[in-house]
This record gives C-alpha cells, structure tokens and sequence, in this order.
C-alpha cells in the first residue's frame, strides 16, 4: 500500500515554532503529496502560537484547548478532590475524541507519535490493530539528561516502531530493551533557489534561545572572536518562551563581555533564507541536539557550519573538514579559533559551503520519504 493510506501525525502541539513542528508540517505535506489521507493531530493548543500558514491541504485538530493538567490515576487526598476530579475527566475527554479520530480510519492505518508524551493518549485511544510508530526527535543522550527516557522505555516499548534520527541513537535504545528501535532522518525541508556569497562579515545562528541551545556559549566564544575581527557581526535570531528571561539574561552576558557593539538579535524569523544568506558561517553551540535542523538548512543554502559535537546527528550531517567543522562540545576556546580560522581564509569557507550544498542533497525529500514507505509496508507484513 504505497498511497492512500490514513497517517496520523501526533505531537504535543503542532502550532510553536519548533523543529518538530516543522517536522510534522512538512511530512503532512510530502506524505499527502503522495497520496496519504493526513491528518496532524495536537495534545493541546499553546498560549503562544507560530503561523505555519492555514492552507494545509490536511487535517488539523487539537485534543485540548490549554495544558491538561489532571492525572491518569488519582491516589490519596486527590481521590476525594472535586477539581483533581473534573482535571482527570478533561484528560479522558482528550482521550475520547482521538479515539473517535482514530477509530474512523481506513484498514492499513498508522498513527506516527512525534513525542512521547503524545504515547499516553495513543496507548488508551488507539483500536486494536492500528499499527503505531513512536519516534525520538532528540539524541539518546538528551533523552536521558532531560529525564524522559524512562517514559520512552514504558510507552514505546508498545509501538510497532521507535524510530530515532540515527544509527547511534536507535542502537542505544535497541540496547536498553527497545527492540522495535530503528532510525530515519529528517528529510531536508527547504530547496533555496539562491545560494550565500560567503562575503558578509556575519556569524548566524538560529535558533529558540533556551540554555539547551548554549547561546550562552557562542558569546563566550565570540568574546575570543570580537576583539580580532570589530568588523564582524554575531546575529542571533530566536525568541525565549515564556516571559523573555532567558533573553534577558543573554543580553546582559552580552554587555559584560564587552559584546554589546557587535552582536545583534533580530528576534525570531519563519523566514530563513534572508536570515541565512545574509550570514557567511553557521554557528551551533547547543548542549544537546537531535538531528538538528538548522544545520540542515544552513547547508543547503551554502553556508559553512561550526558546531559542537554534542549529538550523533552532528557527525551524521557534517564531515569535519569536508563540508564543515566539528568542535568537541563545550570547548568554547576551539570554537572561537575555528570561527577566526573561517573568517580569516574567504577560500575555506567558499569550499566548505560548496561541499555543503552537495553533501546535504542525500537527505532530499524523495529519499526520506522512500524510507518511510519501507517503514510502513514493514508493518503491512
């Protein structure tokens, strides 16, 4: 069954700007350019929301309206507490209606389970055989540091699937039980009709500004950047969530290290190619990473990436020295020297970003996709 086929793609909301979100979106919109009946399925609806357009050629539904906040099972005093009672009974509401969703799909439909969060409603909703993939959109190790491994083991350990974005992870998680552990790619998203001239004495990085995406970390490495090149920008796109703190805090890390005059932040885009062809080398700072994006498109407009060797899907993306540079992650003295190194010899980062573009055509839609349609027609077996 390569088309028509009924896919739920499921995530804990498909309205912020996120790299699963854009995911999501972008897979709805190759799988239906295939033939597949697709609709995108939320957990809740957030407070602050991104506009990924409103011609979507499929289904959109949010299960909750705000955050669920009731519990599964309630024990002890919230037993006999009226609100803990009416929380858990919207949570089920929640429940119900992806049962009626998911209960009126076509024989041969599958649910894809972006986050693992998402896996608590599918285990109760889903009918008996609908087949169910769970995916991790972040490496082994994130999963770990960030505490949600141990709910990846108990609820997809009953997917049909786990799907992680590399080898190293799905083999990390195979050797932790998950026997189901098999990996894709992200598909690059973005064919840019115009590729960066290299010639901007700008450094790019986007990016949501949270401490996981170690902005911290790039000012510090720019602190040993700025005072040999004061002809050079550092240009931070990216917002924080909530009331702006974490920027706030960045901001004033810029001014006591002196930063202020060559650093600037322009806020969040969900218009990448400017942002992109107005830079001539991509910085990538993060803690921790999955299969990042950004790096994906960075590449395919031709720019040269540096980046912190802080997931498998770095050296899976980027062959240090070929089509890009790998720091050992953290080493914020190496990242200043590769960023001087790059800004000093135009040549270098020309050929770099050539062998970009070329490097990243291997995770064209079309081939991506063609793993996913082995994917499902395993699960036909």
């Amino acid at each position: 069954m390569v088309g028509n086929r009924d896919i739920f793609l499921i995530c804990n909301n498909f309205e912020v700007l996120g790299g699963v979100q854009t995911w999501v979106h972008f897979m709805a919109r190759q799988l239906t350019d295939r033939g597949h009946r697709v609709h995108v399925i939320g957990i809740m609806r957030p407070q602050n929301r991104h506009d990924h357009g409103s011609d979507f050629p499929y289904r959109t539904t949010a299960l909750h309206p705000a955050f669920p906040r009731g519990e599964w099972h309630l024990r002890g005093r919230a037993r006999v507490s009226g609100k803990a009672r009416r929380l858990r009974a919207e949570k089920f509401e929640g429940v119900e209606r992806l049962r009626d969703l998911l209960r009126d799909a076509r024989p041969g439909a599958i649910a894809v389970v972006a986050e693992v969060w998402g896996m608590e409603w599918v285990r109760r909703a889903a009918p008996p055989g609908m087949r169910v993939v769970g995916m991790v959109h972040e490496s082994y190790a994130a999963c770990r540091q960030a505490g949600r491994h141990g709910r990846v083991l108990e609820h997809f350990v009953h997917a049909d699937r786990l799907l992680a974005l590399t080898r190293a992870d799905a083999e990390a998680f195979a050797r932790d039980g998950l026997a189901n552990a098999d990996h894709i790619p992200n598909a690059l998203h973005v064919a840019p009709e115009r590729h960066a001239d290299l010639d901007a004495p700008v450094v790019v990085r986007l990016g949501r500004l949270d401490y996981d995406k170690g902005q911290d970390m790039l000012l510090e490495a720019w602190s040993g950047v700025a005072p040999h090149h004061p002809d050079w920008t550092l240009r931070i796109y990216g917002s924080a969530k909530g009331d702006g703190a974490e920027f706030r805090r960045l901001e004033k890390q810029t001014a006591a290290l002196g930063l202020s005059a060559s650093v600037e932040w322009p806020g969040p885009t969900s218009d990448i190619t400017p942002a992109l062809l107005g830079g001539s080398i991509f910085a990538l700072t993060s803690r921790e990473e999955g299969f990042p994006m950004a790096i994906l498109e960075a590449m395919a407009h031709g720019v040269p990436c540096v980046a912190f060797d802080c997931a498998p899907g770095i050296g899976e993306l980027i062959t240090h020295g070929e089509d890009g540079v790998i720091v050992p992650a953290g080493n914020t003295t190496e990242f200043a020297r590769e960023l001087r190194r790059l800004i000093d010899d135009p040549a270098l980062r020309k050929r770099l970003g050539g062998a970009a573009r070329e490097s990243v055509r291997r995770y064209a839609p079309e081939a991506i996709l063609s793993r996913w349609d082995e994917t499902f027609a395993l699960l036909d077996r």
